[in-house]
């Protein structure tokens, strides 16, 4: 009996530990490695062999960041695994944090809600805006394995490009715009870095988003979009940066209406250079025409011209008041 006992409590055991257990299901928004004995499960292929992963990578980072693909196990179940197996399931659902978010210090940044940074003219300001990520399914191995807390290094390598870009951000110019006219007579205005941040944010995205590309292959956490909401200066400067704005937006006003206005006067002149000609050319026609017509008279009949001339003559005497004659002399 002792004996039974002893293998039917095995027999229990062994149902709870193993089958039991050994059950599991992978959730819809999930993906899951397993790993034998702490190795996970390998395709027998790198990151290296998947271009999109690998071509955000330079020459010096494809090594650095060679990580194997593994097997990843797809949602659904139930499946098995021996007890020496251990699953390790990710969420690859899409997360929205925001750009001032440090994981291992909930207090830093304002309580995670306000990011600093320095511009090129050293000026301190605050950044709001989100960031949404996903985990990459592709490159599990670096999420789980290759470093210890891939959303702590996401963050310090975004915020650490961010912060260099706008150090050195420079307003594109465009050429034609009458900002170079403000450029030239208030140079101290219109080279504000922080009004050109402003003007410019769509752009400061778009940089952002390229160049965190490479976070997949990095980390195994890929960037789908930044998004910076705002923009503040120090309450110290807000109110001249106001005076400065509004001067700027006066002297754009006066030059966009001196323009406006020395346009238009083109425009007339043209028009009316354009009529002038128009009627000195009618003028030439007629006169054209006359000598034409008085070639042919002469041609047709010498007596006739003298008489033309005659009649002619005698309808501009009518017309006229005085009369001036020259008298031969004797």
């Amino acid at each position: 009996m002792l004996v039974e006992g002893i293998i039917w409590g095995l027999a229990i055991w062994f149902i709870l530990r193993v089958v039991v257990t050994g059950l599991y299901v992978v959730e819809q928004n999930e993906r899951a490695v397993k790993t034998v004995f702490g190795r996970a499960q390998r395709r027998g292929k790198s990151t290296l062999d998947d271009p999109e992963l690998s071509g955000s990578l330079d020459a010096g980072e494809r090594d650095r960041y060679n990580f194997p693909q593994l097997q990843v196990i797809r949602p659904g179940g139930p499946y098995f695994k021996w007890p020496w197996e251990r699953v390790n399931k990710v969420s690859v659902a899409t997360n929205l944090v925001s750009i001032a978010y440090d994981p291992e210090n909930r207090m830093a940044n304002n309580a995670n809600t306000v990011l600093e940074a320095v511009t090129k003219d050293q000026l301190n300001i605050n950044l709001k805006g989100q960031l949404r990520y996903t985990v990459s399914e592709r490159n599990l191995y670096a999420f789980l394995f290759g470093v210890q807390n891939p959303i702590a290094h996401v963050m310090g390598y975004f915020i650490s490009i961010l912060r260099e870009r706008i150090a050195n951000f420079e307003a594109p110019k465009k050429a034609g715009v009458p900002g170079e006219a403000i450029t030239t007579s208030l140079p101290g205005v219109y080279g504000i870095s922080i009004n050109d941040l402003r003007k410019n944010l769509g752009d400061l995205n778009m940089h952002m988003e390229q160049e965190c590309k490479s976070s997949a292959a990095r980390y195994g956490i890929a960037l789908d979009a930044a998004l910076i909401t705002d923009i503040e200066p120090p309450q110290e400067v807000e109110s001249a940066l106001a005076a400065i704005n509004t001067a700027h937006n006066q002297v754009s006003s006066e030059i966009s209406l001196a323009q406006a206005s020395a346009d238009q006067r083109i425009v007339q002149s043209k028009k009316a250079v354009e009529i002038e000609t128009l009627n000195a050319q009618a003028e030439v026609q007629l006169l054209e025409k006359m000598a034409a017509q008085l070639n042919e008279i002469k041609a047709d009949n010498k007596k006739t011209l003298p008489a033309y001339l005659r009649n002619v003559r005698l309808s501009l005497l009518t017309k006229a008041k005085k009369v001036i004659l020259e008298t031969k002399k004797q």
